[in-house]
């Protein structure tokens, strides 16, 4: 029996992760949850549901302690790191933004293993992470899941690239994007995501900081770490080998696949996915990124390139822009546009080197101030 704890429980991950768990009654048991605010009554559910002896929220504890008889509750905005540190055999930080750094840094400082589907984690404070060790880290991102199971097959050694595939979003094959609605940016063509991974698909911010997340992930330079787009999202990622050899991991657009991977590795968990019919006729495509349209790849590069607290000035800003956006505030064009301003205006004093979660916070609060100040929000 395997034990997990489940951090962003009633967010998208979180409630695949619970599906899975539900479906493999013998193989996995859940011995902690957290969730923010916002889903108490869908939090309560979980607990009973899975008989989780603890669970944490940041919401008023009152709010939800006399609903769940034999359940001790953690709150605050420490709550998720407590029970990131819970003993287990596995963390799936499935919580959005770079909130999800402390609880990593928590778990991993606690020595559990962590299935991290929380990239801001890596974008904001990858040396702090990394400094536990690349093996304490199994990725769910579907695309650094398959680079992660193609990179079985070899050595790091003997990688020439890796190459993750972009969906292309909504607006792949629209010309102006200066009137995108609300509803058209959350409207994905392949992949069912909470709203903020959906607009950063859209913008393709998305597919930016999985470059930043794969660099620390594989210990690969940014040179070695291409991108491109693959409509039908079936091929995940892409490893090219130096022999000329590229391995493709391939299933359905379905994130219970990754999910699944990482709360079992080594082993596999039955039937997470009906599985492509290879008997059928399909055509997959792949096409270049039109960089000029999206040019968040390309500025999330330089800030890899750049390292240290840069990366965190690029999370940070997106996530105040995508979050006006969201609210009506702004465009949809001004979100990679805002970002862009707010590295000019203060990229250039980042610290090359984090030394803690304060220097990752120090940085993220001053970037979204001048995010704010950038968009009048």
């Amino acid at each position: 029996m395997r034990e997990i704890v489940i951090l962003g429980s009633t967010g998208s991950i979180g409630l695949q992760a619970l599906e899975i768990v539900a479906a493999n009654p013998g193989k996995f048991k859940v011995v902690g949850l957290a969730s923010g605010s916002k889903n108490l009554q869908l939090l309560l559910s979980q607990a009973e549901k899975f008989n989780v002896p603890i669970v944490g929220t940041t919401a008023d504890t009152s709010a939800i302690k006399d609903g769940i008889a034999g359940v001790h509750v953690i709150d605050g905005a420490t709550a998720a790191a407590q029970i990131a540190s819970l003993p287990c055999d596995v963390v799936l930080n499935g919580i959005n933004g770079s909130i999800g750094l402390e609880p990593t840094l928590a778990a991993l400082a606690a020595g559990n293993l962590v299935a991290l589907a929380n990239k801001e984690s890596l974008v904001a404070g990858g040396d702090l992470v990394m400094a536990y060790g690349r093996d304490r880290i199994i990725p769910v991102d579907s695309e650094h899941s398959a680079l992660y199971q193609c990179m079985l097959a070899g050595k790091l050694s003997d990688v020439k690239k890796v190459i993750l595939t972009a969906s292309g979003g909504p607006f792949k094959d629209r010309s102006d994007l200066s009137t995108v609605t609300i509803a058209e940016a959350l409207t994905h063509p392949t992949w069912t995501m909470g709203n903020v991974v959906t607009i950063n698909s859209a913008t393709l911010v998305n597919k930016g900081l999985e470059i930043i997340e794969a660099h620390y992930l594989f210990n690969l330079p940014y040179e070695k770490i291409e991108a491109v787009v693959h409509p039908q999202s079936v091929i995940h990622s892409m490893v090219e080998f130096k022999d000329g050899s590229t391995l493709a991991q391939a299933s359905p657009p379905n994130m219970k696949g990754p999910i699944g991977y990482a709360l079992g590795f080594p082993d596999r968990t039955s039937d997470l996915m009906v599985a492509i019919d290879w008997k059928a006729k399909h055509e997959w495509s792949f096409e270049p990124i039109n960089n000029e349209k999206f040019p968040a790849i390309d500025l999330a590069r330089r800030c890899g390139d750049l390292g240290g607290g840069t990366t965190a000035i690029f999370n940070a800003a997106n996530e105040v822009a995508v979050a006006a956006f969201l609210e009506g505030r702004i465009k949809f064009t001004a979100i990679v546009d805002s970002i862009e301003t707010v590295l000019q205006k203060i990229g250039a004093g980042a610290p090359i080197k984090l030394r803690d979660l304060k220097d990752v916070s120090a940085i993220e609060n001053d970037a979204r101030r001048v995010a704010r100040e950038t968009l009048g929000v």
